[in-house]
């Protein structure tokens, strides 16, 4: 079964940066769309960014350029830099793809387990 693998969460001060990536844990035939979402405790899951396979992106609301999604489709890895984090950026970053996991296979979402990022000094 294939799942999704995320890295990069972790501490760090407001103002301070994080690199977040995602790939799935097994060789794959397709990844198409891909995007990062966010959970804080007593939120609804919300966007954070998405990217089509071409490349589109789309950022939420709350972002206001900080963030920038990227993706290696060589590799099937995505990429979320974050800047100027705050406080209010503290949630779970969950990583959810578009992926046909063989020839045969439909397309099917996926999520991560999810990393934990935490904006504190």
């Amino acid at each position: 079964q294939v799942q999704l693998v995320e890295s990069g969460g972790g501490l760090v001060q407001p103002g301070g940066s994080l690199l977040l990536s995602c790939a799935p844990s097994e060789r794959v035939s397709l990844v198409n769309d891909m995007g990062w979402y966010r959970q804080a405790p007593g939120n609804q899951r919300e966007l954070v960014a998405s990217i089509t396979r071409g490349g589109r992106t789309k950022y939420g609301d709350s972002i206001e350029g900080r963030f920038t999604i990227s993706r290696n489709n060589a590799e099937n890895t995505m990429y979320l830099q974050m800047n100027a984090l705050k406080p209010e950026d503290t949630a779970v970053y969950y990583c959810k793809a578009v992926i046909r996991p063989t020839f045969y296979s439909e397309l099917a979402y996926f999520w991560g387990q999810g990393t934990q990022v935490t904006v504190s000094s």
